[in-house]
């Protein structure tokens, strides 16, 4: 224990070692990629754990990188209690999914490439936790950012995987503009990027000055963590073979902006405006992706929805003032988002579709995945005594007690959770089957395994609140009675409209009310967001490119480079004429020559 936490950069090292030994050598096997990649996850989950038991044996290494006469630029790690946890939940969330995926993965020709891209990922998402400076943090974050791109495109000769892994990227991107501009804020300011320094001098900044580097840093935040408006590309992410949405979109890379602010948490304190603009964008983020999860008839954008939602609620608890909830919901969502995804996979994987309206009647042919989701939809319900009972009821206090508007919203939104949630398990498991595939059956153990650990984990990890508030340096919050009941009722509420509304007809949203249906074909296409994206951003600048092409590079870069070819070609057939063999002709124009060169000779010589 003490040799991993004293050398916490092994949960980067080993994963970004087992990447490239998989990159190379595990091409064509698929167990040999798979053992390697969890390595590199498993020794994740050991420094996590090992950090978290001997506290006292952590260390903290800072080394100089760059110098100029503005101060000097660091990298190094940190491994504290909010680091401790991050590892904890990449290490197993990661280590659930190398072992799902060798069921999931196992007929795809490239699996050397997958698990070498997941490992890679691993290391990235460790650096990220255990940066001592934002320099590291920013090259771990876009690490996880490109790893995201090459894993939502895994598939890259399907153009809908191709199209949403560079829809990830530029979005997102749009948010690290926004952080790398909050790192030149706080450079100036400050003189360093070290985060213990950059804190330290917190409190002697404008607040002007804070303002602006918080919300840039959120701008980035709210970018990886998809939250309103940079939310559109999450959806799309689905494209992505199934466990990597359990492993980047559901439960490490998303809830990286959480980490950031939460990492960062001096300076959004100091800034009592950024706090709200955090909290109004995190409950719009609730209630609004929870609206639009609840018209969703493919599994996994049900499930791509309520992660945007859960991740609202997160930065509502940020914006709040009580990061400590937002971190303890993120440890919950972690295990029973996880589990709802890989189940999801275990439900496409045997019956051959992701479609909600094709499937129905699963339970009874797949008893295992049908047990093990009914877990996770109770936790993300917030159904005592399920992990998210306690993790969302905390974050509810928290922000009732803030602003009760931002609270009832949250509460709106936690029915709706119960709804989609619902609705979603009585489409996929009860009812008839309504698909075309008759041998539906039961993944394979090695599926189902991962499976059975996740759903002890949501189960069980609500029971971590006082832990996790410790190892953040804070007390956990008190249950408040009433929130609880109004919350658990709201949530109930919801479970039985979606399981009784969709028990007795599985198709009843084709039969809605003309004022009813119009607001539901506006949330299942994402109120024309996306739609609006396109005709304000992507349209005008496609033109202005193509504007562009035409004038710049056609007319005038090409009309220069083609210009001159052509005058050279014409200059030289001219001269070519020249020599035609004619000696007459050669003797005329060495005379020319010749009293050319003697009329010169002679104006210059008088």
């Amino acid at each position: 224990m003490g040799v991993l936490t004293a050398n916490a950069y092994l949960a980067v090292l080993v994963p970004l070692l087992a990447s490239a030994a998989v990159g190379v050598f595990g091409r064509r096997s698929m167990q040999l990629s798979c053992w390697g990649a969890l390595a590199g996850s498993v020794s994740v989950l050991a420094v996590g754990v090992a950090c978290v038991l001997e506290p006292a044996g952590r260390r903290s290494v800072s080394l100089g990188w760059l110098a100029s006469s503005s101060g000097e630029l660091t990298i190094g790690w940190h491994a504290d209690g909010l680091a401790a946890i991050m590892l904890v939940v990449v290490g197993v969330v990661a280590s659930a999914v190398v072992v799902f995926s060798l069921g999931y993965m196992r007929r795809d020709p490239d699996p050397g490439r997958y698990f070498a891209l997941i490992a890679l990922f691993t290391a990235s998402m460790s650096a990220l936790v255990l940066a001592d400076s934002l320099v590291t943090l920013f090259v771990g974050w876009e690490l996880v950012g490109a790893c995201s791109y090459l894993l939502i495109g895994f598939w890259y000769d399907k153009p809908s995987a191709a199209d949403a892994a560079r829809k990830a990227f530029i979005v997102t991107r749009v948010g690290d503009a926004g952080f790398m501009l909050g790192l030149a804020v706080l450079w100036g300011a400050t003189g360093t990027l070290a985060i213990p320094e950059v804190l330290g001098r917190v409190a002697a900044l404008p607040a002007s000055t804070a303002t602006v580097a918080a919300l840039l840093l959120f701008a980035g935040a709210a970018g990886k963590s998809a939250q309103f408006p940079l939310h559109v590309w999450l959806p799309d992410a689905m494209e992505g073979p199934t466990p990597v949405s359990a492993l980047i979109h559901a439960a490490t890379m998303v809830a990286a902006g959480v980490f950031l602010v939460a990492r960062m948490w001096p300076l959004f304190a100091a800034s009592p405006a950024a706090l709200q603009v955090v909290l109004v964008i995190g409950c719009v983020t609730a209630l609004g992706a929870a609206t639009i999860a609840v018209t969703q008839t493919d599994i996994k954008k049900v499930l791509a929805y309520s992660t945007i939602s859960q991740l609202g609620f997160m930065f509502a608890a940020l914006g709040s003032g009580a990061w400590v909830a937002a971190v303890f919901h993120l440890v919950t969502h972690a295990a029973f988002k996880s589990l709802l995804f890989l189940a999801s996979g275990s439900v496409i994987h045997g019956s051959g579709t992701q479609d909600l309206r094709d499937m129905g009647g699963l339970w009874r042919k797949m008893p295992l995945t049908a047990g093990t989701w009914m877990v996770g939809v109770l936790a993300l319900a917030g159904i005592p005594p399920l992990a998210g009972f306690f993790s969302k009821d905390a974050v509810i206090g928290a922000v009732m007690q803030r602003s009760v508007p931002a609270g009832a919203a949250l509460v709106a939104a936690s029915l709706l959770t119960g709804l989609y949630a619902f609705r979603a398990t009585q489409l996929a498991f009860f009812g008839r089957w309504r698909g075309d595939v008759q041998d539906v059956a039961e993944s394979p153990a090695v599926m189902t395994a991962p499976l059975l650990a996740l759903a002890v984990a949501a189960a069980a990890s609500g029971a971590a609140a006082g832990p996790v508030s410790r190892l953040l340096g804070a007390e956990a919050e008190p249950l408040s009675i009433p929130i609880a009941v109004m919350s658990v009722v709201a949530a109930l509420i919801g479970c039985l409209i979606g399981s009784g509304v969709w028990g007795r007809d599985a198709g009843v949203e084709n039969a809605l009310p003309r004022w009813l249906e119009r607001w539901w074909m506006a949330a299942r296409s994402g109120y024309g967001i996306d739609d609006l994206y396109r005709r304000v951003v992507v349209r005008p600048v496609i033109g202005v490119a193509a504007i562009s092409y035409v004038l710049v590079e056609r007319v005038i870069i090409d009309g220069i480079v083609e210009g001159i070819g052509r005058a050279t070609r014409r200059l030289g057939h001219g001269a070519a004429e020249l020599q035609n063999g004619d000696p007459q002709r050669y003797a005329a124009w060495i005379a020319v020559g010749a009293i050319a060169a003697v009329a010169v000779t002679v104006w210059l010589g008088r």
